[in-house]
């Protein structure tokens, strides 16, 4: 015994790094009562009884008198080791379960035949998806969570063993029954899986089985109808078959379960019977020391052997599984001991090692399943989490030739044609895309092929989406139809239906294996249309000669495709110089982080993300991190908005803006023009401290500023000066919780009434007026907003999500992002903001836009690089994105080209200065036909119409204080940027 404890003790199962020993013996509280529970148990057995100790019966889960009796005589009548429940209903099995560990003698051992989890053999349990699914997913880590999952559910039915995982590797298509249970064709993620997922079995719990020893995978026959032949040399059994099982047994796995499989070159015998391969192979030659058991012993591969159990005992088998006649193979064990095939030292020394393992799971002690509420117990929300996450991992981009993932939203005229047996299945994958980007809805089971074809030959592409199993009649059809148009094929099915459209995807531009038609995935796959989902799966076996296993593609939104700059007309090596500018503003604190986009011809040439979110953090920028545009907003919002009107013939330049906001009748203000108001050229101050009428004044001791930092005023707004911090809000107009009477949220904490727009609205039309000269002036987009919602009837935030944002498929570009968005995916402004008395993230920063909502006309929306670009480019072709006009050629041009004679400024849009270059936001080098914005909180965006040209900077140089952060703008870190830019132009 000892030798045998020690064997186990020094196995080490091995997962990434790290070594540890089996659970088995780690449950082990003293090696000494151990010994004495084992042997104990050992001398109170006759040898039948030390014989029924390594049998596993079988029966069916059935409550029924007669299934009673039968496992009542197996446990009674032959003192078997262990049960085998079939398939049937959870709640029967823990009833059986218990009723068979009441009148055992030595606690049962109950195993699971669970290669998927419970699904496999029990009725409304969760199923995980079947070995070459899994196979797909790149994260062995969810395997391994996969796996401990699974050992958690069948503990709570009492199960200590788990026939699982599969370890034979699928290199033969014409296998009948291992295909879909492999993780797939190559042995080295074979083997990474098997361990993941046996370490989770084992560290939660259940001894893991990996079978079939010694490889079922390259046959054609099924072991449950006949023997299987492999006829391999020993050379190939050790370099395919051999090799998952070696790298289980390596690690430490804790049982083996070997096949019916004639492996000719060891043996004669079928692989469960043969001493070759069980004992010398497996045990002497692979150093295995866990539990050896056998494949079901009543399949017909080796059923009709005599004596089946007695010669697989022989063999090296520690444990024999479900004989199809219990007296007569336990007789047959009886006789082969009494002939000397076995001697008796060999069943003590292998039921000594079957009571180890009992003792090690605890049966030392009778067990009882609480069967109170187990089907809640095992379906657990983390359970489906859980699912989920495996499912979206292997979610597989095979194909994307013309590199058409993500979809290129300017270009609509989509149409999305469903082949499924319902139209109700479809809709969440429609619904998706539809919901940020119009698509036609086809479908190819209720309409025909003159129809279809009518409705796609006007369509830009083609998105195939299959759900159905019988998709043999459509392929002619989906052949056709993918010749004409680019096309992406979508298969929320199998990989097997998959393969029957062999014809269809050699056609199409891009290729998607979803595995499933569930509505997560649906969704998610959707998702990685649009380039919001990242997707990284990779076939677990080949599909055909021309996609190989290993064959996939990564689609991550934050890894968009670069094009090679030279391709239009621009040096590689000297954009990359804008690296060490972008590096040098984050080592000078110009801000913690930045994202630097360029756009030649609308294609990118230069995307990088530099940095952080904050100093103190470590979460890296990414492609889809949202920024505060600031007063980037005046022109990838209001801007957009102010032309549609006018484009409509609802507004002119030359209006009065009291004929559209009445607060403005009857003061000096109400004979200001629209156009005034875009150059800047209205008179009105710069800004004004709205939120002071939200404040009491009174509460502000030592007054509202001082020039020093105290305990009441911690904020610093300006050289020398510190706002209070330590005051009150009227509740007059503000609140710490949201009501319909207080419904503008203006931070996590603070709720601000809407009737305090027209307090803001009087403030403007009370202010004093300074002639008609340049003065940069917020105010001057308040009043558009306010015109815009006036004239049109909706919020602007509502009126460019219908107008552009959603037309266009922007996702990333809203006010008030937090309603969309988790926080860690926007990047924080400042770390102390006095109005919100903490952090301001997700919030816009501006205090007059937060006192209005989120929503304002100077400042308020969210975006990031790509969105903002795509807007520019959308500017930049006059009004075009794709096949859509959004505004007319006349508009862009009257509003992009003309310049005010009294300053730099176009039509609400910033312009190079370029009689005094140093007073712009623009590098020399910049045409004057550039148009652009930049933005307080260090955003910016410039057009060039002559190079057809778009650089886009975003960053929260504010980020932790405004006044402590100024080194973006004395570093002219992005007219430094903006000049490499044009120094990369190839002459």
């Amino acid at each position: 015994m000892n030798r045998i404890l020690l064997l186990c003790l020094l196995t080490a199962f091995s997962f990434g790094v790290s070594a540890q020993t089996n659970f088995i013996y780690r449950n082990v509280p003293q090696e000494e009562a151990c010994r004495n529970w084992v042997e104990s148990k050992l001398e109170s057995l006759t040898l039948k009884q030390k014989i029924g100790q390594l049998f596993i019966h079988t029966v069916a889960p059935h409550t029924t008198q007669l299934n009673k009796k039968n496992i009542e005589n197996a446990v009674k009548e032959y003192g078997i080791g262990g049960l085998l429940f079939s398939g049937g209903e959870l709640e029967k099995q823990v009833e059986l379960t218990n009723y068979a560990q009441s009148m055992a003698n030595i606690p049962l051992l109950i195993t699971f035949d669970g290669e998927w989890g419970l699904a496999m053999r029990l009725k409304g349990t969760p199923s995980f998806p079947r070995n070459r699914v899994l196979g797909c997913v790149q994260n062995d880590t969810l395997i391994y969570e996969y796996g401990k999952e699974v050992a958690r559910q069948l503990k709570e039915i009492g199960v200590h063993i788990n026939f699982a995982p599969v370890a034979d590797i699928d290199n033969n298509p014409r296998n009948p029954v291992i295909n879909t249970r492999s993780f797939g064709s190559d042995r080295e993620m074979v083997a990474r899986k098997v361990l993941a997922y046996s370490k989770g079995l084992e560290d939660g719990g259940v001894l893991a089985v990996c079978k079939h020893f010694p490889g079922h995978g390259d046959t054609e026959v099924d072991s449950h109808k006949a023997l299987p032949v492999l006829p391999f040399d020993r050379a190939r059994l050790d370099s395919i078959e051999l090799y998952p099982f070696r790298k289980a047994v390596e690690a430490g796995v804790g049982g083996i379960m070997v096949g019916h499989l004639n492996v000719s070159v060891l043996d004669d015998k079928a692989a469960s019977i043969s001493r070759k391969v069980v004992t010398d192979l497996l045990k002497n030659e692979m150093k295995f020391s866990g539990l050896v058991f056998t494949d079901a012993l009543e399949m017909k591969g080796i059923s009709s052997n005599p004596y089946v159990s007695a010669q697989a005992l022989a063999a090296g088998n520690d444990m024999v599984l479900a004989p199809r006649n219990l007296k007569r193979e336990l007789d047959g064990v009886l006789k082969a001991v009494k002939e000397g095939d076995i001697t008796e030292e060999e069943i003590n020394e292998k039921c000594r090692k079957v009571l180890t393992y009992k003792y090690a799971f605890g049966l030392n002690r009778r067990p009882v399943i609480d069967a109170k509420g187990v089907m809640s117990r095992i379906n657990r929300a983390y359970t489906d989490d859980l699912m989920n996450r495996i499912k979206k991992s292997a979610v597989t981009v095979i194909k994307d030739s013309d590199e058409m993932l993500p979809l290129d939203l300017s270009l609509s005229g989509t149409v999305v044609l469903n082949v499924s047996s319902t139209l109700s299945e479809t809709y969440p994958f429609f619904n998706e895309i539809n919901k940020t980007y119009p698509v036609t809805w086809l479908h190819a089971n209720l309409d025909s092929l003159q129809y279809l074809k009518k409705k796609i030959t006007p369509a830009q592409r083609v998105i195939v989406a299959v759900y159905s199993s019988k998709v043999d009649k459509y392929i002619n059809c989906l052949t056709e139809l993918a010749k004409g148009k680019p096309t992406i094929l979508v298969c929320f099915n199998s990989h097997k239906v998959l393969q029957k459209l062999d014809d269809v995807v050699a056609q199409s531009s891009a290729v998607v294996l979803a595995h499933s038609g569930e509505k997560q995935i649906q969704k998610f796959v959707a998702g990685v249309l649009l380039g919001n989902e990242k997707v990284d799966g990779r076939l677990s076996v080949d599909f055909n000669d021309e996609y190989r296993e290993g064959a996939g593609v990564t689609i991550d939104p934050d890894k968009p495709r670069r094009y090679k700059p030279e391709e239009f007309g621009m040096d590689s090596k000297v954009l990359s110089r804008i690296d060490s500018i972008a590096e040098y503003g984050i080592k000078e604190g110009a801000y913690p982080g930045c994202h630097v986009l360029v756009w030649k011809n609308g294609y990118q040439v230069y995307n990088k993300c530099f940095g952080t979110h904050t100093y103190e953090s470590d979460r890296e920028v990414k492609e889809n991190d949202l920024y505060d545009l600031a007063s980037l907003t005046k022109t990838t919002a209001t801007m957009l908005a102010v032309m549609k009107l006018y484009d409509e013939g609802k507004i002119n330049l030359t209006d009065k803006i009291s004929a559209y906001v009445p607060q403005m009748k009857s003061t000096d203000k109400e004979n200001i023009t629209i156009q005034q108001l875009l150059y800047h050229e209205s008179g009105l101050p710069a800004y004004l401290p709205f939120y002071k009428k939200a404040m009491d004044l009174k509460s502000c001791k030592g007054g509202m500023y001082k020039k020093y930092k105290d305990a009441n005023h911690k904020v610093q707004v300006g050289n020398s000066l510190y706002i209070c911090t330590n005051y009150s809000f009227l509740p007059e107009w503000v609140s710490d919780k949201e009501t319909p009477e207080y419904s503008l949220k203006v931070s996590d904490n603070m709720y601000v009434k809407p009737e305090f727009k027209e307090i803001i609205l009087k403030e403007i039309a009370d202010a004093t007026l300074k002639g008609h000269s340049y003065r940069y002036s917020c105010l001057n987009f308040m009043l558009l907003k306010e015109a815009v919602e006036n004239i049109s009837g909706q919020s602007m935030d509502k009126y460019l999500e219908e107008k552009f944002y959603k037309p266009m498929g922007l996702v990333h570009t809203l006010y008030n992002p937090l309603q969309r968005y988790a926080k860690d995916e926007i990047v924080p402004t400042v770390k102390e903001d006095f109005l919100r008395k903490g952090p301001v993230h997700g919030y816009v920063h501006d205090e007059a836009a937060a006192m209005l909502g989120g929503v304002s006309g100077n400042a308020g929306l969210f975006s990031t690089a790509k969105e903002v670009a795509t807007i520019y480019q959308m500017l930049l072709d006059k009004g075009v994105m794709g096949d859509r006009r959004y505004l007319t050629r006349t508009t862009c041009e009257l509003f992009l080209t003309m310049k005010s004679k009294n300053s730099r400024r176009g039509l609400g849009f910033d312009k190079p200065d370029a009689e005094n270059p140093e007073n712009g936001y623009c590098a020399p080098e910049t045409p004057a036909s550039v148009f652009g914005h930049t933005g307080f909180t260090g955003t910016c965006a410039w057009a060039d119409p002559d190079n057809d040209l778009i650089f886009v900077f975003l960053c929260n140089r504010i980020y932790p204080n405004p006044c402590e952060r100024k080194n973006l703008m004395k570093l002219k870190i992005r007219p430094a940027i903006q000049q490499t830019i044009y120094q990369a132009i190839m002459k």
